[in-house]
């Protein structure tokens, strides 16, 4: 079983694991093999405030953004949005 984490934050148990990870500490998610998402790993600590999203859109009602750095794309689109608030 895996822990994910849901849109309404709360953590389930899943069978399948999740297809995008997150930091809670800054309420950004993105792809599971993200460069800069495995070097805060290997210095410790992220992994105390790591989660995992089952795909994008649970990822987003729980308040997380896309990594500006795996996920450009996604995250220029966020950041659209944002300005138009």
């Amino acid at each position: 079983m895996f822990t994910l984490l849901g849109a309404d934050n709360t953590f389930y148990q899943s069978e399948e694991p999740g297809t995008l990870g997150g930091w809670s500490g800054g309420k950004i998610y993105g792809k599971l093999d993200c460069a800069s998402a495995l070097r805060a790993i290997a210095k410790g600590g992220y992994v105390k405030k790591r989660v995992f999203f089952a795909d994008e859109a649970t990822a987003e009602a729980a308040g997380y953004r896309p990594c500006a750095k795996c996920m450009p794309e996604k995250y220029a689109e966020w950041k659209a949005k944002q300005s138009k608030k």
